[in-house]
């Protein structure tokens, strides 16, 4: 059955094709930022994940590895007559582009995983926990309101409050509900690609934010030495969404690395 995923296609026909993958959010709307730069070179396959946006809410039976989300990616990509791309990923974008790389390696050319991990760090645990708390104990909009606390530094949510305020009352509206959140969430905190890692032999750059709040650099250097295949680019500034509050640092570091993905066989 079809994989009811809103997706949405940008960049010229025949261009090499990148996935959009974004994080929690799994929302197209994530990568608005860095269009411009990626779709004169691109042809771009951006989409919602299962549960947001303005993809199918109803997620799969919960014994589901990953809550589905690779099953999801690869129905699409067969759905859409894509046999085989180039992956960025953001965190849980980033968990399920390797995934579908170390089950599926002829599908995946390269991969850009952006603030990611090879399995569980305390730290971001005692992040996703207390987010969980909030939800719980002060409901969806108190929830959406300290979310850009773990994801941008503290200057750039100081300059940008008056957008991040206007966007507020759209993020309740489109909140998928606190049982899809809890699911995603407890997908992400029991990732574990340390098994299967060696599958993984497309190309990876695993990018870095040292400011990042949510998942400490080192989880990405830790990530990067695991990987048979992968190269560290570490960005000194942007936090955890650094493609939104740094696109033109993202861009710079990541095209030069597409650009030889692209021209592999």
């Amino acid at each position: 059955m079809p994989t009811s995923l809103h997706h949405e296609w940008h960049g010229p026909e025949g261009a090499p094709v990148l996935i959009l993958s974004s994080g929690l959010g799994g929302s197209t709307s994530y990568w608005a930022p860095n269009l411009p730069a990626l779709t004169p070179h691109y042809r771009i396959l951006a989409y919602d994940h299962r549960g947001t946006g303005r993809s199918e809410r109803a997620l799969p039976r919960a014994d589901l590895p990953d809550a589905g989300m690779t099953d999801d990616l690869l129905q699409l990509m067969d759905e859409t007559g894509t046999p085989s791309a180039t992956i960025i990923g953001h965190a849980a974008g980033a968990m399920i582009a390797m995934a579908l790389a170390a089950r599926a390696p002829e599908r995946v050319t390269g991969i850009v995983a952006i603030n990611g991990w090879a399995k569980p760090d305390p730290h971001f645990l005692r992040c996703f926990a207390a987010r969980l708390a909030i939800l719980h104990g002060a409901g969806p909009e108190a929830f959406l309101r300290a979310q850009p606390i773990f994801l941008f530094p503290a200057n750039w949510i100081s300059a940008h409050t008056r957008e991040l305020e206007a966007e507020l009352p759209h993020q309740i509206a489109a909140f998928p509900g606190a049982a899809i959140v809890e699911r995603r969430i407890a997908a992400l905190a029991a990732f574990d690609i340390t098994p299967v890692a060696d599958r993984i032999t497309a190309p990876v750059q695993v990018l870095v934010s040292e400011d990042d709040m949510l998942v400490p650099s080192d989880a990405g250097r830790r990530l990067a030495a695991l990987l048979p295949n992968a190269e560290l680019a570490a960005l000194p500034w942007g936090g955890h969404a650094v493609n939104v509050t740094d696109p033109e640092g993202f861009a710079a570091a990541i095209l030069p690395f597409l650009a030889r993905v692209s021209q592999e066989p």
